[in-house]
């Protein structure tokens, strides 16, 4: 059964940090790249970060560069996103994704909320 699922979202004030996580098992992690993706409230889900297979390579929305960092450890079947000096318009609900040619997988969705 394939699960992912993220953990580490909460409240927190601006200029805070928060790292999420995201556990997958059921499928073989390290052939599939991995994203994260963020949904506000009345807004479309949008694409946050990417990291490839071996971890060695990463993309952000221009929005959180030299902000958010991801990374994962393929041991441990684990991607992470450590996000710093948050700000309000960073409030969304965090999902991770795993894709590849053979499957495209979600979590479930951590909320993270920024506000003073």
């Amino acid at each position: 059964q394939v699960q992912l699922v993220e953990s580490g979202g909460g409240l927190v004030q601006p200029g805070g940090s928060l790292r999420l996580s995201c556990t997958a098992s059921g499928f073989t992690f390290s052939n599939y790249v991995m994203y994260w993706y963020r949904q506000a409230p009345g807004k479309a889900r949008e694409w946050v970060a990417i990291i490839n297979r071996p971890g060695a390579s990463t993309n952000y929305v221009d929005s959180v560069k030299g902000r958010f960092t991801i990374s994962r450890d393929n041991a441990k079947n684990t991607v992470y996103l450590q996000m710093n000096t948050l700000k309000p318009e960073d409030t969304a609900v965090y999902y991770c994704n795993a894709r590849d040619i053979s499957g495209d997988y979600w979590g479930q969705g951590t909320q993270v909320t920024v506000t003073p």
